[in-house]
């Protein structure tokens, strides 16, 4: 049942038939991956999110400089645009990405952060125009944050893109309410690679899940949907 307080969480992922998601070496052509974006275009979604070793490449490198002596930054949100069509969201708990600008394809960044961060690193983020959320002292709250992406940004569709450990953390906590599964006709057989969804420490409990529907596409893919049983 659809939450009011949060958006909706579409994972949205292209798989090998073995569940890997590097698609790096699959040499897969280029109207298959763009069947990827085609299909993601049909839920008409208000933002997309993926983990901070996803994000890297569309992040960049910049120096954060070290602060000047001044008060010390308070821990509290901060929202340096709230009217965008698009937003691109990141998982970093710890601050680690770079940004060189708060925009990626004039899609908004806001980033999710534990306090643990520095105020160098806050004060970087501010002066990039990157807006960011706090989603706890040690580690993230995803709920939390998932309702503040709401009541903030009035977001009320998400696609949840990857990695592997975001996909699972997001399905261990029950907070997908739909799955998009692209299946390439590749078998991966790599040994500990990424696969839809890891969940780390101990094995997660099985999640039974009900047919949506089922569609041939482009280059030999299957898009297979499915909705979590509840």
């Amino acid at each position: 049942m659809k939450d009011a307080k949060r958006p909706y969480v579409i994972c949205h992922m292209v798989s090998s038939l073995d569940g890997r998601i590097v698609t790096k070496g699959w040499k897969l052509p280029p109207r298959a991956m763009a069947e990827y974006e085609r299909t993601a275009e049909t839920y008409d979604a208000d933002a997309w999110m993926i983990g901070r070793i996803s994000m890297e490449p569309y992040a960049g490198k910049a120096k954060v400089p070290v602060r000047k002596a001044g008060a010390p930054i308070p821990r509290e949100d901060f929202i340096a645009r709230r009217d965008a069509e698009s937003y691109a969201i990141v998982v970093d708990p710890s601050g680690k990405l770079t940004w060189r600008s708060g925009s990626i394809d004039e899609e908004h960044v806001i980033t999710l952060l534990t306090e643990q961060v520095s105020d160098d690193y806050l004060a970087f983020l501010q002066a990039k125009g990157v807006s960011y959320l706090f989603g706890g002292k040690g580690s993230l709250d995803l709920k939390k944050l998932l309702a503040k992406l709401r009541k903030v940004f009035g977001i009320r569709k998400l696609l949840l893109e990857g990695g592997g450990k975001i996909n699972g953390t997001f399905l261990a906590a029950d907070l997908i309410d739909e799955l998009s599964i692209l299946v390439a006709p590749i078998a991966d057989g790599g040994v500990g690679t990424p696969s839809l969804f890891d969940v780390e420490g101990k094995r997660g409990r099985a999640r039974h899940l009900k047919r949506v529907s089922v569609e041939k596409r482009a280059g030999d893919l299957l898009w297979l949907r499915y909705k979590p049983k509840r």
